[in-house]
């Protein structure tokens, strides 16, 4: 397996910028960029990529093997020895049809050989869980499922997905990984700490929440925000709710509040909400939530059935970002140095991350949470 990769800040992209890429004549070429940049570049991308099947996303940040960058183009090709690759899109009509969309990309894949699946997703008016679920139906639980929603740089506007079609924002993408020879691993975390008491849900439809014990939720967010409350939805990326069951326990689950209604007192959050179960504020520091990262990179390395060279697809929430701040760079430092220097970086700040949890295949919707995926082929 070969990996090269470029990071571009270039104003004008045409299809010689990647010809150290197509050097290695890849079947997979992955793309995450700023709105701009993923725009400028995709007519350039497919014309030096014949052949290749590419997939992308505009982002809230860049992740490389560099580090952190924003307004940037970070483009990676993989070249498979033994290894098989297949994409499949779907439009995605409106939020409701999230389920049926996630049924129409698993249909799309050949089941024979299939070892895991990469997806990508625009980052507004979609539920993110819903899709998972149309795609679990049909590839069952064996699969693993890894990926993102893309962003816009944390405007919450308009995302971007790129495909072999081109840019969407419309679309959906799934790749679909094939062979004995693939090696897949994952890991995510949080590094998020709960505080407050456990809150009832007690109205809720789907990913929006009316009512937390019997009270407006809105009035009880703001109560718990203080000042930070007048930043509104902003703010909200700073606070994100811990999921748990309906006996309290933790799920291992965290919900980014996406918007507010006041006039019907609701929070819309980033993925779908147990209507009979609890939820729990959530706040970090920037050293819970590098070593957070640190944890997840551990979870997919401690996986692998070795220790070669590899690529590690790193989806990390836009909420991180803000929280960290200017010492962003220091949770994708704590993934490279888990994995050693053979190992290439890619990857971005999304709207939602997409992972198993730990060794369990069972894939779902993250908020505020590192995830991991980690490719390689057998030597």
């Amino acid at each position: 397996m070969r990996i090269s990769q470029v990071v571009l800040t270039k104003t004008k992209l045409d299809a010689s910028e990647f010809a150290p890429l197509a050097a290695i004549a890849p079947q997979l070429v992955l793309a995450f960029g700023c709105v701009d940049a993923l725009c400028r570049g995709a007519d350039a991308m497919r014309q030096a990529f014949v052949g290749a099947h590419i997939a992308g996303c505009s982002t809230a940040g860049e992740i490389s093997s560099s580090g952190v960058s924003d307004a940037s183009l970070v483009v990676t090709a993989l070249a498979f020895d033994g290894s098989q690759v297949r994409q499949v899109s779907t439009e995605l009509r409106d939020m409701d049809d999230s389920l049926d969309a996630g049924r129409r990309l698993a249909l799309g894949l050949a089941m024979q050989g299939l070892r895991a699946v990469l997806l990508l997703g625009q980052g507004v008016q979609i539920n993110g869980s819903a899709v998972l679920a149309g795609m679990g139906e049909v590839l069952g639980a064996d699969v693993p499922i890894a990926g993102g929603l893309a962003g816009d740089g944390g405007a919450f506007e308009r995302t971007w997905v790129l495909d072999d079609q081109g840019v969407s924002s419309s679309r959906l993408v799934c790749v679909g990984l094939y062979g004995e020879d693939l090696r897949f691993s994952h890991g995510s975390f949080g590094g998020w700490t709960p505080f407050g008491p456990a809150r009832r849900v007690t109205r809720c439809a789907n990913n929006v929440l009316y009512e937390l014990d019997g009270e407006p939720a809105l009035a009880v967010y703001k109560r718990y925000l203080g000042e930070h409350a007048r930043d509104l939805p902003a703010s909200g990326l700073l606070f994100p709710f811990a999921m748990l069951g309906r006996d309290h326990g933790e799920l291992g689950l965290i919900r980014t509040i996406l918007g507010v209604n006041e006039q019907d007192g609701s929070l819309t959050l980033a993925g779908e909400i147990d209507p009979d179960g609890y939820l729990k504020l959530m706040h970090a520091s920037t050293d819970a939530l590098v070593g957070g990262a640190e944890t997840a990179a551990e979870g997919a390395r401690d996986m692998q059935a070795g220790h070669g060279a590899g690529l590690a697809i790193l989806v990390s929430c836009v909420g991180r970002k803000l929280v960290m701040g200017g010492r962003v760079d220091e949770e994708v430092e704590a993934v490279a140095h888990v994995f050693g220097p053979g190992t290439t970086l890619t990857g971005f700040y999304s709207y939602g991350e997409i992972s198993p949890f730990g060794n369990m295949v069972g894939c779902k919707l993250h908020n505020q949470t590192m995830t991991i995926a980690h490719i390689s082929e057998a030597s």
